[in-house]
């Protein structure tokens, strides 16, 4: 079964494939499939916003799709970033606006999260939903050079979601904890 996934980040198309493929599910991008467009991320949840980019590829296509919405929860920022992970900061600087917004804070004030939101459009354009969380705690420093986005400072156990494998990453974390989910609606 093909499925488009709406986003043209490699690094998320990177662990759909890893997990979807061995599964028999030819996993592509929006940009592959010929639909390169960039929906504007309007909702206020995880769900809205999975869905806002599910449906406009899915407009375009009529083809199933998945697209997913996901973030950094910590609790002593009241959520935040949440929904605005991904714009939370400029580029490559989004680690440090979460550590210096955390200067001083002790280990057990450091609890966070990763909450993925998958919305899957199936062909006959019906919307499903699974989701998935990680906990952990927020470190002092960068550590890691695999993974992406917030993973070098994101502990779970010892070690940063950085600091892990791609089997390791994938067997604990938010978005292939969804995937699975997925795969049952699949």
């Amino acid at each position: 079964m093909k499925i488009i996934l709406a986003t043209n980040n490699k690094n998320k198309l990177r662990e759909f494939r890893e997990i979807l493929s061995p599964m028999g599910y030819e996993v592509i991008s929006q940009s592959e499939a010929g639909a390169d467009i960039e929906a504007d991320e309007t909702g206020t949840t995880f769900e809205e916003n999975a869905y806002i980019k599910a449906k406009a590829i899915y407009d375009i296509l009529h083809m199933p799709v998945i697209a997913d919405d996901s973030g950094l929860e910590v609790d002593h920022l009241g959520g935040a970033p949440g929904v605005y992970s991904a714009r939370y900061a400029e580029p490559g600087h989004r680690c440090e606006r979460v550590l210096s917004e955390l200067e001083g804070v002790p280990d057990n004030e450091r609890t966070a999260r990763f909450r993925c939101v998958i919305c899957f459009i199936d062909a006959d354009g019906k919307a499903q939903y699974v989701s998935g969380s990680c906990e952990g705690r927020i470190g002092y420093e960068r550590r890691g050079s695999n993974g992406f986005g917030y993973d070098p400072i994101f502990l779970y156990d010892d070690r940063t979601l950085a600091e892990m494998s791609a089997d390791e990453k994938n067997a604990i974390s938010h978005r292939g904890k969804a995937i699975r989910e997925l795969t049952k609606l699949l």
